[in-house]
C-alpha cells in the first residue's frame, strides 16, 4: 500500500486526508502554518477549514516542512490552489519527486509559468508523465465532510497503477471512475472554473434561470471545441468502446462527470467560490474588492488570463470565455459583457 503524503491545508486538502484516513491509511500532510498544524494534532480537527472533519491523529504526521513530507512519501498529492504551488516547491531538490507517484487535485494553470501542474513537474523536477496522477470531478470538500455520496475521475498513463491508487479512495460516500485523459481533464477543471465565475457575473446581473442554462450549454460546447482544436482528444459524446459498459472503464467522453458534470455543480453550487466571485462582480464590486473580499481563492480568475494566452495558439472561437477575460482584465463592464455574450449564444 502507498504512504501517502498531501500538500496543502485548504478545504480540499483537508477533504483528502480524511478520505485516505476514513480508510485507515497513514497520511504525511504538509501544512504551511504552524499554529494550524499544532491545532490538528492537539484537537483533531483544522481550525481554518471543514473544521467538523475529526481526524484520527495516530494516522497522521504533520508537519510545515515540505522536503520531509514529500521524503518520507511514496505518492504526493498536490491540494493547493495553482497560484501557491511554484512558491510552496521552490526549496525542493530537483530530484525531490523522482521515484514517486504524483496526483495532482490542482484545478489551475500555474500563473507565473502558464503551465499545467504536470508539465511544470517535467521541467523543473524531470518527473515523467507516467508517475502523473490528477484526480478531478465535479466533488465539493464541503459534501466529503458531509459524507454525501460523491465521484472522483482518477486520470493517468500508467494503467497498473492508476486502479490501485484510485482504490484508495474508494469509500462508502465517494466513487471512483478511471480515465487515462490526463490533459484533457485538467483544461477540463480550468475551463469549467471560468465558466462558473461567468454564471455567477449572470446571476449578480438578475439573469434567470433560463438565460444560465442556455449559457452553461454553450460553455460545455465551448469547452469541448477548446480541448478539440488543441488536439488533446476526439470523442464523440454517448459513444464508447465496445464492451466498456463497466463505468470505470468507459472511454473519454464530454458528458461524463468529470468534464459535464464538474462543470454542472461548479455553475449551479452555493458551494463554488468561482460562482460566488463571479456574482460579486456582477452586483458591481471592482475585481480588486472582490478578490479582498474573498476567503479563498477563486481559480476562474486567474485562468481566465491564463486561457486567453494559451488560446492564441489553438485558435478556437471562445465567446464566454473571452468576454469573462475582457471583464476580469481589461476593465469592461459586465453589463456590457453580457450583452455581447448574448449575440452569441446558440
Amino acid at each position: 500500500m502507498f504512504r501517502f503524503g498531501v500538500i496543502g491545508g485548504g478545504s480540499w486538502a483537508t477533504a483528502l486526508v480524511k478520505i485516505l484516513t476514513d480508510n485507515k491509511l497513514p497520511v504525511n500532510w504538509w501544512v504551511r502554518n504552524e499554529a494550524a498544524m499544532q491545532h490538528i494534532r492537539q484537537r483533531h480537527h483544522n481550525p481554518n477549514y471543514l473544521s467538523s472533519v475529526y481526524f484520527d491523529t495516530s494516522l497522521l504526521t504533520i508537519s510545515t516542512q515540505i522536503e520531509k513530507v514529500v521524503a518520507d512519501s511514496e505518492c504526493v498529492i498536490i491540494a493547493m490552489p495553482s497560484a501557491y504551488v511554484t512558491a510552496a516547491c521552490k526549496d525542493l531538490r530537483a530530484d525531490a519527486f523522482s521515484n514517486k507517484k504524483v496526483i495532482s487535485a490542482v484545478k489551475g494553470i500555474l500563473p507565473e509559468e502558464n503551465l499545467l501542474l504536470n508539465d511544470y513537474l517535467k521541467q523543473y523536477f524531470n518527473l515523467p508523465l507516467s508517475d502523473y496522477f490528477t484526480v478531478m470531478g465535479p466533488c465539493h470538500a464541503e459534501e466529503v465532510a458531509a459524507e454525501k455520496l460523491s465521484y472522483l475521475t482518477f486520470s493517468g498513463t500508467d494503467e497498473q497503477k492508476l486502479p490501485l491508487l484510485a482504490g484508495c479512495f474508494k469509500t462508502v460516500y465517494l466513487n471512483t471512475v478511471l480515465n487515462h485523459d490526463v490533459y484533457g481533464v485538467q483544461y477540463a477543471a480550468i475551463l469549467k472554473n471560468i465558466y462558473a465565475l461567468g454564471a455567477g457575473i449572470a446571476h449578480g446581473l438578475e439573469y434567470g434561470d433560463n438565460f444560465l442554462s442556455v449559457l452553461i450549454a454553450n460553455c460545455a460546447d465551448e469547452m469541448t471545441v477548446f480541448l478539440r482544436k488543441s488536439g488533446i482528444a476526439n470523442p464523440e459524446v454517448g459513444i464508447h468502446e465496445a464492451g466498456s459498459d463497466a463505468v470505470s472503464e468507459k472511454t473519454v467522453n464530454y458528458a461524463a462527470s468529470v468534464y459535464l458534470g464538474d462543470l454542472l455543480v461548479t455553475c449551479y453550487s452555493l458551494y463554488s467560490r468561482n460562482r460566488t466571485f463571479g456574482n460579486m462582480i456582477g452586483k458591481g464590486y471592482a475585481v480588486k474588492t472582490a478578490l479582498l473580499e474573498m476567503n479563498m481563492v477563486a481559480e476562474g480568475y486567474n485562468a481566465s488570463k491564463c486561457i486567453h494566452i494559451i488560446n492564441k495558439n489553438v485558435h478556437a472561437r471562445m465567446p464566454v470565455a473571452d468576454t469573462i477575460y475582457r471583464i476580469l482584465w481589461e476593465g469592461v463592464s459586465p453589463r456590457a459583457g453580457f450583452n455581447i455574450i448574448e449575440e452569441s449564444l446558440i
